[in-house]
């Protein structure tokens, strides 16, 4: 008797567990998506290769930093798990606007902080040109009186 409320219940848990799997956004997208496998696939097997040629090498450290073909299966694995990331979080490559506005931003920055003549256009184009200012009073000064100060 207790073993077929064992089994009974090991069925049970398959029977959510692949409920769970059939509602799993992930699990669809990875089912759906073959640009996705694709990906990481090419990960997989990228990383399986770096690993092979750094344990039959002269080490992982000297592999990583001598070994062109090493750094080269590296990089592609994390560049197909970088795409597989974003295409699984629904991303497109919009990174790229991003950092070139951050770019450009910043080189404008330091353009305006070490010209001055470009500062002086910059200004003059958002606010005009600076006018000439001579002063004029309009009030008349007091006449000087003759009495030395400090006599009386």
């Amino acid at each position: 008797m207790a073993a077929k409320k064992r089994a009974a219940k090991a069925g049970a848990g398959a029977v959510a567990a692949g409920q769970a799997v059939r509602t799993n956004p992930y699990v669809q997208r990875l089912v759906e998506d073959e640009e996705l496998r694709d990906n990481l696939r090419t990960a997989y097997e990228s990383a399986r290769r770096a690993y092979t040629r750094m344990s039959n090498s002269k080490g992982p450290v000297r592999s990583l930093t001598e070994d062109k073909k090493v750094q080269k299966e590296l990089r592609e694995a994390a560049t197909s798990l970088r795409e597989a990331t974003e295409s699984l979080r629904g991303k497109k490559k919009k990174r790229r606007r991003g950092r070139m506005l951050l770019v450009v931003l910043v080189g404008a920055g330091v353009a305006l902080a070490m010209s001055e003549g470009l500062r002086k256009k910059v200004l003059d184009a958002l606010f005009g040109a600076e006018e000439e200012f001579e002063y004029t009073a309009t009030t008349t000064p007091e006449p000087a009186s003759s009495e030395p100060v400090g006599t009386t």
